[in-house]
């Protein structure tokens, strides 16, 4: 099956957000989505999500899947424990027992069982942002949408949750869609890479990333600075 999204278009108000996008693509790939902040892309993940329609155009291959959001916040409920919330989106999926047992497998992929007891309070910013990866990933979704997960950390704490995230989508692949503004985001996790224009955005083109992500942890590699390369060409088109 393929996702489909064509010539979709957004305003609100005056306000023009999304003109004539669209994009096609096969899913379980990590499909990411660059563009300058304020450019449409959460309206285009609501959208996507179906919490609000296009003024016009057509999405395809989203109906009757159920769907995961990973946020910039890790929107933890704060009276569970790390075990609790991610117990919380399995009540009505799962029996007790197979709970448990995907509760203790999720917390063991993002090495936090060990605090599986604490209360979000008393973890660190990197450890919760971890257990919301972990919780979005436990919830049986076709697709995961993440919305900027990394923004505003640093880049060794934000290089580890993208670890975590890698080994969590190896392990159980689904179908992503992650926007961000930060192109080191889009070559250490995209696998097709769409570039937007300023708002109203558009696609200005897509460049896949066929290295495989267990070879992307070096930065400055020359395949990654190639591939950086061809982004940077269209995002200064």
């Amino acid at each position: 099956m393929s996702f489909v999204i064509n010539n979709i278009s957004k305003s609100f108000a005056d306000l023009e957000v999304l003109k004539n996008l669209t994009m096609q693509e096969e899913e379980n790939r990590i499909i990411c989505i660059l563009g300058p902040s304020g450019a449409g892309k959460t309206t285009l993940l609501n959208i996507i999500s179906g919490v609000i329609k296009a003024d016009q155009g057509e999405i395809s291959g989203f109906a009757g899947r159920n769907i995961s959001y990973l946020f910039q916040e890790h929107r933890l409920l704060p009276w569970k424990t790390v075990a609790q919330n991610i117990d919380f989106v399995l009540k009505d999926k799962l029996n007790r027992e197979q709970r448990l047992k995907a509760v203790s497998r999720y917390l063991d992929m993002v090495e936090l069982t060990e605090f599986s007891s604490y209360y979000p309070s008393k973890l660190s910013g990197g450890m919760k942002q971890r257990a919301a990866i972990a919780r979005a990933f436990a919830y049986p979704a076709d697709i995961l949408l993440m919305d900027e997960p990394f923004k505003g950390l640093d880049m060794q704490l934000k290089i580890a949750l993208m670890e975590s995230f890698v080994k969590l989508w190896t392990l159980d692949r689904r179908s992503v869609f992650f926007v961000t503004h930060d192109i080191q985001e889009a070559l250490l996790i995209g696998e097709e890479i769409y570039v937007l224009t300023d708002r109203p955005a558009h696609v200005k083109g897509k460049v896949s990333n066929h290295i495989p992500h267990a070879q992307r942890k070096d930065i400055d590699s020359p395949a990654l600075h190639q591939i950086e390369q061809e982004i940077y060409k269209l995002v200064t088109l």
